[in-house]
């Protein structure tokens, strides 16, 4: 098996900076800047790294691949969970206003 030193720490950045994403949303409930279209993107490359590694160079890193699309994953949730609430309060405080 040929590891890659660079696609190891590729994954580990990546997997250290959606995190933030997450904090933020729980911390905050706002997922107004956020799009699902990028996240559903990026989930989907993750999905294509997984199917490569299990198909053609399968080591442990699939796990780290598989990680991140969890991560992404829940953040993508958590839009979902609250932009109908973000979206009731635009629209309220524009009548507001």
């Amino acid at each position: 098996m040929n590891v890659s030193v660079f696609e190891i720490l590729m994954l580990l950045c990546f997997a250290c900076s959606w995190p933030f994403s997450i904090v933020k949303a729980l911390r905050t409930k706002v997922v107004l800047g956020k799009s699902p279209v990028f996240m559903t993107i990026i989930i989907l490359g993750y999905v294509f790294g997984i199917l490569h590694k299990v198909f053609y160079n399968y080591d442990w890193v699939v796990y780290l691949y598989l990680f991140n699309l969890l991560i992404v994953s829940f953040d993508l949730f958590l839009y979902f969970k609250y932009i109908g609430q973000n979206r009731r309060d635009l629209m309220s405080e524009k009548k507001d206003s």
